[in-house]
């Protein structure tokens, strides 16, 4: 069980998982931890909510970070994160209509307008992909 506040993380288990902590001002942002290759999901805190989020595997992350290289056109030497927003790459709302094209092609699925309008990140991309695709798998 783990328990979260804007100052402190504790983590209670049998096991030792690694934990990731990152900020981006003072006081804990967020927490996330894996735990022998599966991911689990991230914590995260701002100034009146608390949200939980679905972190999508490694390898679908990494898909999405390239098709989003290519359809904005990046230099290699660019680094996009998870957390990089379509935005601050220089994106567009065709080059984002163009990048979640792309993704449907590679991953094979469809996207809602309803649920491509609230893709504004990497993560939110690949969370949401993975998501379509166990659906469809289903």
């Amino acid at each position: 069980m783990a328990s979260l506040t804007q100052a402190s993380t504790a983590l209670s288990t049998s096991f030792k998982p690694t934990l990731a902590v990152s900020s981006r001002s003072s006081g804990l942002k967020s927490v996330s931890f894996s735990i022998t290759g599966k991911r689990f999901p991230s914590l995260s805190s701002r100034p009146g909510r608390f949200q939980v989020s679905c972190s999508a595997k490694p390898e679908t992350l990494n898909k999405v970070c390239g098709i989003v290289k290519k359809q904005l056109a990046l230099p290699e030497d660019t680094a996009v994160t998870p957390g990089s927003k379509f935005a601050e790459l220089g994106a567009d709302s065709l080059d984002t209509v163009e990048i979640v094209m792309g993704l449907e092609e590679e991953f094979g699925i469809s996207v809602e307008e309803e649920s491509a309008q609230t893709i504004a990140t990497v993560q939110d991309a690949a969370d949401l992909i993975e998501k379509l695709v166990e659906k469809k798998s289903t």
